[in-house]
């Protein structure tokens, strides 16, 4: 509990003063606002990890590349899993966030303000919208895009199947997949827990899939390839 209250009195002031910051950068159209939405969001998630005594492994780096549009698709168990993919994923990236998100004080804004994408799962026309929105990204821009495929956090830790609307995503914007898997987070921050324990956090990055021979009607077995793959991520873990 100390912990957590630490990462919430560190952390609301560090919340406010980094989406400040984005947003004068993004209001002003500042030459270097694309900078500032880059390399904010890696401090201000690094910052959180450190008061929360978190210590980062990444591997396989190098299977992202960060000249190339990818949809990335990573495990959900712990709340800590997108501050990882925050402070630890190379290249330009994108979240695609649930619809509650927008609505955090400060941090919504600047999330929204710096091009991450909210979706509304319990409104189908507009969860079409808002990948619609990301395919564009991915084709004009080429930045990845970070997903959970479960579609909420995994209060077990067991691998929930995937959601098809990723795998669209990926196979109309031509965009290889890549599984991510996020190995330590609930060990430090369980669903619906409020202690936080330190810890190691390992993220490995698997290889990617291409795309090129799925089509619409193969969205499942795109799914079911990539849920195979984090799966094997995840249970090739050994211990540190």
């Amino acid at each position: 509990m100390i912990r957590f209250m630490a990462m919430v009195t560190l952390g609301v002031p560090a919340t406010i003063w980094y989406a400040t910051r984005i947003a004068w950068a993004v209001y002003r159209k500042a030459d270097n606002a694309a900078c500032v939405c880059a390399e904010v969001p890696r401090t201000w998630a690094r910052l959180l990890l450190r008061v929360a005594g978190v210590s980062i492994e990444v591997e396989a780096a190098d299977n992202i590349d960060p000249t190339a549009p990818q949809v990335v698709v990573a495990n959900h168990s712990s709340w800590f899993d997108p501050l990882v993919l925050a402070g630890f994923c190379p290249g330009p990236y994108v979240f695609v966030a649930k619809k509650e998100v927008a609505r955090v004080p400060f941090f919504g804004m600047a999330l929204r303000a710096c091009g991450h994408i909210y979706i509304d799962r319990s409104d189908r026309d507009l969860a079409v919208e808002s990948l619609e929105v990301a395919r564009e990204r991915l084709e004009d821009d080429g930045p990845s895009i970070i997903m959970f495929p479960e579609g909420t956090r995994s209060a077990t830790g067991e691998l929930q199947r995937f959601k098809k609307g990723t795998f669209v995503l990926a196979i109309q914007a031509g965009a290889e997949v890549v599984p991510a898997a996020l190995i330590g987070a609930r060990d430090v921050m369980k669903k619906n827990d409020l202690l936080v324990h330190p810890g190691v956090i390992r993220l490995r990055f698997g290889t990617p899939i291409p795309v090129d021979s799925y089509d619409f009607e193969q969205r499942d077995e795109l799914a079911d390839r990539a849920w195979l793959s984090l799966r094997d991520l995840l249970s090739a873990a050994t211990p540190t």
